[in-house]
């Protein structure tokens, strides 16, 4: 099936009311597909597997903003470094610094969000608490953070950090038809997202909290959520 037009433009208005940016997600879907929500006036676009992001970014206009919001191995980031708009999946130190060195070979700032792990859900990825509550102290967030000993190196050629950008957290709730769990899982990104907002270097400073998808994007709304990524509504269901 096609692009659910009517479905778009209600889900647009509503979420323009709110000031939410929708992140359209294309993973699978057609070239064709895309342009139709495309010529509607829909700019971002979120995929999840790096080749199929490659291969639509070249035969596709290049004011689309393309969110990559799968898994992400360090291998495969010079594939997108050129272009990616904003990585929302990056789980590891190690990730982040590989986006910073490719994105420094293409003379670019990648704006990047912190997946943290908020589900029941051992399948998913991210930082748990303490790891998130570790990096921020000790990296890239340090210099502001109290007790925290990271030294700025954001405008120095030592810095592992140098060309990226942490703009804000991504998270999953569960995979559960229990509204109750998504809301308190959804709770506690938004209260982690509020806990470290406050701390602000030359590359990090929070403001986009992306949590939503289809079948939980009003919960992740009202729990705070500025960002949502919607695919099934806008498209149908996956080819």
């Amino acid at each position: 099936m096609g692009v659910n037009s009517e479905h778009y433009k209600k889900i647009v208005t509503e979420l323009k009311i709110k000031n939410v940016t929708l992140v359209a997600v294309s993973k699978t879907k057609s070239v064709e597909e895309i342009l139709e929500l495309y010529n509607l006036g829909q700019r971002d676009f979120g995929e999840n597997y790096v080749q199929e992001l490659a291969d639509k970014y070249e035969k596709l206009p290049k004011d689309i903003l393309w969110h990559f919001i799968g898994h992400l191995q360090t291998n495969k980031v010079k594939y997108i470094a050129p272009f990616v708009s904003l990585i929302h999946s990056v789980d590891s130190e190690k990730l982040l610094k590989e986006i910073s060195k490719e994105a420094k070979k293409k003379d670019r700032i990648i704006e990047c969000l912190l997946q943290v792990h908020v589900a029941n859900e051992e399948t998913k990825f991210g930082f748990d608490e303490k790891e998130l509550e570790d990096f921020l102290k000790s990296t890239a967030a340090g210099l502001n953070y109290p007790g925290g000993n990271y030294k700025d190196f954001t405008n120095e050629k030592e810095s592992p950090f140098q060309n990226i950008y942490i703009k804000g957290f991504m998270g999953m709730a569960s995979f559960t038809d229990d509204e109750k769990i998504i809301r308190k899982e959804f709770q506690l990104l938004k209260s982690l997202f509020d806990k470290y907002c406050h701390l602000q270097t030359t590359n990090y400073k929070l403001q986009t909290l992306s949590m939503g998808m289809s079948a939980d994007y009003k919960i992740a709304i009202e729990e705070g959520s500025n960002m949502v990524r919607i695919g099934s509504l806008l498209f149908g269901k996956r080819n």
